[in-house]
């Protein structure tokens, strides 16, 4: 089974591979949420978010399926 890290890395990289197939930016994602971009690229390049903003994030460029593995 991943460990934590490598859930990290999925999980940033399942948004990341959202916001590239809706060609949402950064930048539009965070007026769409209403948080400071810069905190966005933090969080995503990290890894580390909740699923709390994972599923705001998601909701906010109209996803409304995703394919976990």
């Amino acid at each position: 089974m991943a460990d934590q890290n490598e859930w990290e890395t999925k999980a940033a990289n399942l948004l990341k591979a959202e916001l590239k197939r809706k060609g949402v930016t950064y930048s539009q994602l965070s007026e769409l949420i209403g948080e400071k971009e810069v905190n966005i690229r933090n969080k995503l390049s990290r890894g580390k978010f909740s699923a709390a903003f994972l599923l705001q994030s998601l909701a906010a460029i109209g996803t409304n399926d995703i394919r976990l593995l």
